[in-house]
């Protein structure tokens, strides 16, 4: 019986795993959670070791991995890589943290349904440019104050935030890191949200405003991109 080798499937191409965190505790109680730094669920941490197989399996070698500063997108990496030890340039970048939600952060989803209609609630979630309420003073201070910003120059601090205003925060990221090693033909692995991953397809894919807001991202399910050296998507497919 022969050793199966683990080979660096580079070639002449750059491989980009996005991965949207495992259920957290908010999802599971259908909370808006935006930049509430929640923890994974039970089920989260499943969903990110089934994650960590199925990029194993893979046989990817990668340069660089990336996460938010939020503990549900690095605790997802943690799980991914005591599957897969990945051993790569390691960063934290807030510009991937998740859409800031504003004043329905913390909120129960149904409640907001009871009280502003399915219809209000569905553009709040899924519209391109339509923001969320802000965050009032004193709750835009706490949040300011949780453990994951300390240190992290992040100006301006935004108080809600539509899906636009969540690309183009993102485009500083991709136009300074991803560009870059995509173009230089370097693996990449990133844990993330699903508005900053809806953010980046967006820009890969060329996704129209109207088109966008019908893209959904599964907790869990890592989605493999390559590219060639002048950044043209070759395949995009979930493991």
């Amino acid at each position: 019986m022969f050793k199966k080798i683990r080979t660096n499937k580079k070639l002449d191409k750059s491989n980009l795993i996005l991965v949207r965190h495992g259920q957290s505790e908010w999802n599971k109680l259908d909370r808006f959670t935006g930049w509430m730094d929640v923890g994974l669920s039970e089920k989260g941490i499943e969903e990110a070791k089934s994650a960590g197989k199925k990029i194993k399996d893979t046989g990817i070698l990668f340069d660089n991995a990336f996460t938010s500063i939020l503990q549900r997108s690095i605790q997802t990496f943690d799980q991914i890589n005591k599957i897969f030890d990945i051993s790569v340039n390691f960063k934290k970048d807030w510009r991937l943290n998740e859409r800031h939600y504003g004043a329905l952060q913390g909120l129960s989803k149904q409640k907001m349904r009871d009280i502003h209609g399915d219809e209000q609630v569905l553009i709040w979630r899924r519209s391109y440019d339509v923001r969320p309420p802000e965050l009032e003073k004193d709750e835009f201070e706490k949040l300011k104050s949780q453990e994951c910003f300390l240190g992290h120059d992040i100006d301006p601090f935004p108080k809600c935030e539509s899906l636009k205003d969540t690309f183009r925060r993102l485009m500083p990221f991709i136009d300074l890191n991803l560009i870059p090693l995509i173009n230089s033909n370097k693996n990449i692995l990133i844990s993330a949200h699903g508005n900053s991953i809806r953010a980046m397809l967006k820009f890969f894919e060329k996704i129209s405003d109207h088109e966008i807001v019908k893209v959904e991202i599964p907790t869990g399910e890592p989605l493999h991109l390559s590219f060639n050296h002048e950044l043209k998507l070759l395949d995009k497919k979930y493991l």
